[in-house]
C-alpha cells in the first residue's frame, strides 16, 4: 500500500510579520495588531481575510494511512513553534513519499506552507522536487495540479474549476459523515486568541477524518474499492477513533449513525 497523508492546516494572522511591513504598529500588542490589519482588509477588500503570506500556521492536522493502519494526530504540540511544525510536515513527506490529500489544498494549505517555508528556511527536498533527483517525479510530482502524488479532491470534483468548488462540512454531511462540528475556520482566531488552543487543534483533526471519509467515497466511485473495502475502510475509521476515547472523537460518531 502507497502511504497516504491527508493534511490540513488552521491558521492565525502573523502579527510579526504584521509589524514588520507596518512600523508604525511597532508597540502594538499582537491583538492589536492583528485588529489593526483586519479592519484594514475589510475596508479595502469588504472581507477580513489575509493574504496567504501573512497566515501563521498554528496547526498541522494529519491522517496517516498505511499497511500498519489509521491515525489521525496534529503534529507537534500547541505551543510549538511555527518552523518545527512546518519541517515535522515536511519530515513526514521526505521519509515516506505518500500521497497527499487534501480539501483545497492547492488553493491554501500548500500555498501557505510555501509561503511560510519559505520564510522559515525549512528545507524540503523530496517535495520540491520535479525529477531533478527522482526522474519518476518528472512525470508524477507535488507541485503539478493535474498529477497524483497531491490529490486537492475539491480541486478534481470541481473539475479544476473554481466555480464549482464545494465546501468541506457541506458535502461531508451530504455524504452521510459529521461534517464540521462546532466551529469553523474564520472563528480560528478568536478561538486561539483565548486561549483554547486543544479546541483549535481538536477541530483540525475533524477536518482531516472529514476529508479522509470523503476520499474513501472518492475511491469507490473510481472503482478503486469495491464495496466490500470501502465498508472495511469506514469500519477501520470507526473503530480506530472509538479506541482513541477522546471527547471530540465521542461527539464525532455521535454525530455519525450508522447506515
Amino acid at each position: 500500500m502507497i502511504p497516504t497523508l491527508v493534511f490540513d492546516l488552521e491558521t492565525i494572522p502573523d502579527a510579526e510579520g504584521l509589524r514588520r511591513l507596518n512600523p508604525d504598529w511597532q508597540g502594538r500588542d499582537d491583538a492589536a495588531v492583528i485588529e489593526a490589519a483586519l479592519a484594514e482588509r475589510r475596508e479595502t477588500h469588504g472581507n477580513d481575510f489575509l493574504p496567504l503570506h501573512l497566515q501563521k500556521i498554528v496547526v498541522v492536522g494529519c491522517v496517516f494511512r498505511d499497511d500498519q493502519g489509521f491515525r489521525v494526530r496534529a503534529l507537534g504540540q500547541a505551543d510549538d513553534p511555527e518552523e518545527s511544525l512546518i519541517a515535522a510536515f515536511f519530515k513526514t513527506v521526505g521519509h515516506y513519499t505518500p500521497t497527499l490529500v487534501s480539501w483545497n489544498g492547492s488553493g491554501f494549505d500548500l500555498p501557505v506552507l510555501h509561503y511560510r517555508s519559505l520564510i522559515h528556511g525549512v528545507s524540503a527536498p523530496r517535495y520540491w522536487d520535479t525529477g531533478d533527483d527522482d526522474r519518476e517525479f518528472r512525470f508524477n510530482n507535488y507541485l503539478n495540479r493535474y498529477h497524483t502524488r497531491h490529490v486537492d479532491l475539491m480541486d478534481v470534483l470541481a473539475k479544476f474549476n473554481g466555480r464549482a468548488n464545494a465546501p468541506l462540512d457541506q458535502l461531508a454531511k451530504l455524504c452521510g459523515f459529521p461534517g464540521k462540528l462546532d466551529i469553523h475556520g474564520d472563528q480560528v482566531w478568536q478561538t486561539w486568541q483565548v486561549g483554547d488552543r486543544q479546541h483549535v487543534r481538536n477541530y483540525c483533526e475533524t477536518d482531516v477524518v472529514n476529508t479522509w471519509l470523503l476520499y474513501c467515497r472518492f475511491r469507490l466511485i473510481k472503482g478503486e474499492l469495491d464495496a466490500q473495502a470501502y465498508a472495511d475502510e469506514i469500519a477501520l475509521v470507526r473503530d480506530s477513533l472509538a479506541a482513541i476515547k477522546a471527547p471530540h472523537w465521542e461527539e464525532f460518531l455521535a454525530a455519525w449513525p450508522h447506515d
